[in-house]
């Protein structure tokens, strides 16, 4: 029997389920399900029915304000006046493709690279983080003339048949491509507590490093030539796992030894979220080869890129012509042009950082005493909240985890889960958030687990 997706169907509405529901919901989800057909998802027994955004909140049709806490794509907050008006001024003036010179895109383009080490050097835009995956491993396999790539074990990368070939976390109804091969999450919490690795000691470094070269040596056991590792480096889809700092800088050792190309997918730890760096994998001290964003860069508008050391690139540019129709339009570009100065002007990741310290902080106070908070982990504002059956065996509870999901969204706080047991909470507000957002959240979250049995 096929296993459900650990990012779609865990945290998902159940369309038989309606009974219950306000007569207006029932009918605009049905509604839906009828035009939309069988594959999208919903949120929660009760769906939200949302009609208007602003900063960290979003609102129903009633008039109800939700407070955000899951929504990373709105990088700088729902409806940003700046990133609003430079949307509508382009708009106004043109809107086309980039086989026609423009001014913008350059400039955008000089920016962007301005922020990423100096050896990634060129930059293509797409409209989706798929899309950028998909390149990017396009043109690590020209490059390296190879195909294998390796993933971790619940990551997600996309939706093309490529990249959806690499996203264990879509469920084994998806099957994997013929050349994929997957390693563990770098899940600290429990390796820790079963004890030394073999061959690996309690070195989470090295032990990751070692299931990579496994997995290579697989590939080239089974005659297929390794081409790419490709990783987000907060490991956001498997249960949130971004320290100890420095700890993938073996594995990218690993891969460049053996000829391979390390793809930095930075679509959620990119863009200040990590706080303590701009991009999630400077984290790490290493500089990737390839490094793909998506849609949080134009805060939700249809934008995305991949950025790559020029001599990685070359393969691929010089014999392959690469156009996507609206890549990296006027208005897109307008957007990401935006959200870049937003995140400076307005000191993003340095206000990330701050209150991402306060909001593990206050988390840990407010769980001090239930057991059902296993462990609390993150940087900046990207945090998972580890759910557990007792923090003895540390047993993921993924029905505790939906329980308190289900409640906060009660109390008009939204967010969801991830990792293989469907048990983490996934804690990513966009950068809007502030201390007094942060006051709502923690009240909220220790009103819920006070109703839930100890």
């Amino acid at each position: 029997m096929a296993t459900r997706s650990t990012i779609m169907d865990t945290n998902s509405f159940r369309p038989g389920a309606t009974d219950e529901l306000p007569e207006s919901i029932r009918r605009l989800a049905a509604r839906r399900e009828r035009v939309l057909g069988p594959s999208y998802r919903l949120f929660y027994r009760e769906p939200v029915h949302l009609v208007r955004g602003e900063g960290a909140h979003l609102f129903d049709a009633d008039g109800q304000r939700y407070l955000d806490v899951y929504n990373n794509v709105a990088s700088v907050g729902h409806c940003h006046p700046r990133v609003v008006a430079a949307v509508q001024r382009q708009a106004a003036a043109l809107n086309t493709h980039t086989r026609y010179l423009h001014g913008a895109i350059v400039d955008y383009s000089e920016d962007l690279l301005g922020t990423l080490p100096d050896a990634i050097d060129q930059v293509m835009f797409l409209c989706t983080g798929s899309e950028a995956n998909d390149l990017a491993i396009r043109v690590a396999q020209a490059y390296t003339g190879g195909s294998g790539v390796i993933v971790t074990s619940e990551a997600y990368h996309g939706n093309t048949m490529l990249t959806s070939g690499m996203s264990p976390a879509l469920g084994t109804a998806q099957p994997l491509g013929r050349d994929v091969r997957t390693v563990p999450a770098p899940d600290g919490y429990r390796l820790a507590a079963a004890g030394p690795a073999p061959g690996g000691g309690n070195d989470l470094g090295r032990w990751f490093a070692d299931q990579v070269a496994a997995q290579i040596a697989d590939l080239e056991r089974h005659g297929t030539r390794f081409a790419a590792f490709l990783a987000d480096s907060i490991f956001s889809s498997d249960g949130v796992f971004p320290d100890p700092l420095g700890f993938l800088a073996p594995a990218i050792e690993v891969v460049h030894r053996a000829g391979g190309v390390f793809i930095a997918d930075e679509v959620q730890p990119g863009f200040a979220r990590t706080g303590q760096a701009f991009w999630g994998f400077e984290r790490h001290g290493v500089v990737p080869d390839l490094v793909t964003m998506g849609k949080p860069m134009g805060n939700g508008i249809p934008i995305s890129a991949m950025a790559a050391r020029g001599e990685v690139l070359a393969a691929f540019g010089d014999s392959i012509p690469y156009f996507n129709t609206f890549g990296g339009n006027p208005v897109s570009i307008a957007a990401a042009q935006a959200v870049l100065d937003v995140i400076r002007d307005e000191e993003l990741q340095a206000h990330s950082s701050r209150l991402g310290a306060q909001m593990l902080a206050g988390l840990r106070a407010v769980s001090a005493d239930h057991p059902a908070v296993g462990d609390i982990r993150g940087t900046g504002l990207y945090i998972g909240v580890d759910i557990v059956t007792d923090p003895m065996s540390r047993r993921p509870d993924q029905a505790a985890a939906l329980e308190i999901v289900e409640r906060l969204r009660m109390r008009h706080v939204l967010t969801s889960v991830c990792g293989a047991g469907g048990n983490v909470l996934k804690l990513r507000p966009p950068l809007a958030f502030s201390s007094a957002d942060l006051d709502l959240f923690l009240t909220a979250f220790e009103e819920v687990l006070a109703t839930l049995p100890t």
